[in-house]
Formats: C-alpha cells, structure tokens, sequence
C-alpha cells in the first residue's frame, strides 16, 4: 500500500475531533497525524510531527481561532493546504477564510462521502468548495476561465473597484459611501456583475476576484 496521506485536525471539541478521526481513517489512503485543540497547539504540533497533506481547522477555537490560525498560516506556510471545517455559515467568516487562502469551507453536517470527495478534491486539484456554500461557484469559474480568455469578459473601472470593496467585510451600505454611490446604484454594480460573471452570491464575487487576481490572498 502506498504513503497514505496525512490529515490535522484542529477543533476545540474532543468527541467531535475523536469522531472525526475515526472517520478519516476509514478512508483509503488517509491517516490523522495529530489532533491539536487550537491554533496555537497546531503550531507546536506542526513543528514537531511536521506538516500534514491538509489541515482541517475549526473557526471558533479558544486562544488560537481558525482565522487567527488562517492568518499565521497565510503568513508563515502559504503552501500549507487548508479546510475550514465549521458549524459557522456565515458570509463575512467564509469570505475572510476564502481571502486567507483556504482551500475549502465545509459544515460539520457534510454527509461522508462528501467529505472523503472534498479531501480527494483538495489533494488532486487543490481545492473544494461544498455545493451548500457556494453553488458549484469555483466550478463555474474555472469552466469559463479558458472562455474568458477568447470572449475577454471586460470589467469597467468601476466594476473592478466595486468586485474589489466586494471581496472585504464591508457592507453593501458602506461600499456605497465608499464609492461616492447610492445604495440602489450599489445594488445595480452587484446584479451586473452577477449576470456578467455568472455568479449568484457576494461569496461568488470573491471566488472570481481570487481566481482572476483582483485581490490578493
């Protein structure tokens, strides 16, 4: 049998991460490697046993978050490979994990199967992201990537400004102020840019801006 590939789990909550390794080592060709209860505990453990294939990171975690551990891993080991493995669905948190380079955001309600894909998707191709948060998003974008190039999808000034404010944590309301605009003018640029992009959330808007470069991650 081949190396197997190797698996962090990082989560405050033991039964969860206990379980959750148990699972991942049904899997063929995984292990887990350690199991750290924060960010801060993940980097000893990193240091010691040295880095895994993947880590899997849990967003709400005391002394050390999944963000904060996002952020040392964006600064420190930007080639790392990492899952935000949550039960936070919200936009503002997927959107700073997305910005920080994780290569997927998972819901601890992810049926198996789905998870094992989203490993075997992270490893093979270098990312995954679930149906449920972004509505195949990523897959659209790279289908139309190649497309982009000879049909030259064309973004006017304002558009890139508006995509790049899009891709921070500021509301609608407040790009509005910050681009001299009202709200319904805002709301214009944003279902424009839906249209144009074939994208159907703000979490979309910030997987092309990833993908084409507008920001920087």
């Amino acid at each position: 049998m081949g190396q197997k590939h190797t698996i962090a789990v990082v989560d405050d909550h033991l039964l969860f991460a206990k379980s959750l390794t148990s699972l991942i080592e049904s899997f063929e060709g995984y292990q887990v490697s350690f199991h750290a209860t924060n960010g801060e505990h993940f980097i000893e453990c990193m240091q010691k046993y040295g880095a895994p294939d993947i880590v899997l990171l849990d967003i709400n975690m005391p002394i050390m978050s999944g963000v904060e551990t996002m952020e040392w891993l964006n600064d420190n080991a930007p080639e790392q490979k990492a899952i935000a493995l949550s039960m936070d669905d919200s936009e503002e948190t997927i959107i700073k994990m997305l910005r920080l380079g994780a290569k997927g955001y998972l819901l601890k309600d992810i049926h198996p199967k789905i998870f094992e894909g989203a490993l075997n998707d992270v490893i093979y191709n270098g990312f995954y992201y679930s149906d449920k948060i972004t509505n195949k998003l990523l897959e659209t974008i790279d289908r139309k990537e190649k497309i982009d190039a000879g049909s030259g999808i064309k973004l006017k000034d304002r558009e890139i400004e508006f995509l790049k404010l899009a891709c921070t944590e500021m509301t609608y309301k407040e790009i509005a102020t910050q681009m001299f605009l009202s709200p319904k003018t805002v709301d214009g640029y944003r279902e424009s840019l839906f249209d144009k992009l074939e994208v159907r959330s703000r979490i979309g808007l910030v997987l092309y801006g990833i993908k084409h470069k507008y920001i920087e991650v």
